[in-house]
């Protein structure tokens, strides 16, 4: 089993950063893919970017190439995801989620056998 809590969100302005964390406990070994998705209302939950366990591959979706950043610590089992340059349109809950099969970065909801319970980020225009 493993639990994922995010925290970070809040309410920001367009052009604002916040830095979101998702901190991982139980058998975090077995965690090899933590992704950052978003679901904004009435829209499907979204990956918006991914990373390996051990830091070495990483994907971001499209819209946030360039303004969001993943990383990791290993020796605190948290992913972080930094997002800059805020628009309206990032307005969601931003979720993590683990991927506890070994293999290439899934970008759909339904492949990640665990997630966090969402934190929500508003950006105000």
């Amino acid at each position: 089993q493993v639990q994922l809590v995010e925290s970070g969100g809040g309410l920001v302005q367009a052009g604002d950063s916040l830095r979101l964390s998702c901190a991982a406990s139980g058998h975090t070994d077995g965690i090899y893919i933590t992704g950052w998705f978003r679901q904004a209302p009435g829209k499907e939950r979204e990956l918006v970017a991914a990373i390996s366990s051990s830091g070495g591959r990483t994907y971001y979706a499209d819209f946030v190439k360039g303004r969001f950043t993943i990383s990791r610590d290993n020796a605190k089992s948290t992913v972080y995801l930094q997002l800059n340059s805020l628009y309206p349109e990032d307005t969601a809950i931003y979720y993590c989620a683990a991927d506890v099969t070994l293999g290439t970065i899934k970008k759909i909801a339904s492949e990640y056998s665990y997630w966090g319970q969402g934190t929500q980020v508003t950006v105000s225009s």
